[in-house]
Order: C-alpha cells, then structure tokens, then sequence
C-alpha cells in the first residue's frame, strides 16, 4: 500500500491535501485562498519551520530566500542530505563600489 503525502498551500498555509505519491510540490488552484499556488509536501514544509526556528549555525539564513529555503529543507527531507552538506556562495561584490576603490587607487 503506498503511502499518502500530505501537501500545504503556501499561500494561505490552511489547506491541505493528501496524494499517493512524493514530489517536492504540487501546483494547483487553491480552493480556500482561490489562488493558483504552490502546494509543498507537509513534510519538507515542517523542516523549513523547524530550521526557521533554529537557523544552522554554518550558513547565513536569512540572506536566502523562501524558495532557497524551501529547496534545501527538500534536500534533507526527500534527498536524504546533511545540513552540514550546503554552503552559500559568498554575495557578488558591488561592481559600482569595486570601480570606485579602483579609482581611488590610481
């Protein structure tokens, strides 16, 4: 018998459904918020609360993203995967301020 996976509206975070299969998420029109959103398996949603609650102390979590969370919260949750595993890339570095420190420099 396969298992039922329960997936959550992201938009209003109320409603709920349940499919016979695991994927990361679904997209569909929500019937309680009436808008076409992006339902996330309940369990992937439930890591990215629990590290929204207690951010991994080796990444800047709160420079990524709702989607960026929500990706890597799917990583441990269906992938198996290591919080340990993940690394932020450093931020690009302002051109325009780069250009000016090279113009002070001459």
């Amino acid at each position: 018998m396969t298992r039922e996976r329960t997936y959550r509206c992201l938009n209003c975070l109320e409603h709920t459904l349940s499919r016979p299969f695991d994927v990361s998420h679904l997209s569909i029109t929500c019937p309680v918020c009436e808008s076409f959103q992006r339902f996330v398996n309940e369990d992937v949603y439930d890591q990215y609360r629990e590290l929204e609650e207690n951010p991994p102390d080796h990444l800047d979590w709160s420079r990524l993203g709702k989607a960026e969370k929500l990706v890597l919260s799917d990583g441990i949750v269906r992938e198996g995967r290591d919080i340990e595993e993940f690394e932020l890339q450093a931020p690009p570095e302002d051109e325009d301020a780069a250009d000016a420190g090279s113009d002070s420099a001459e």
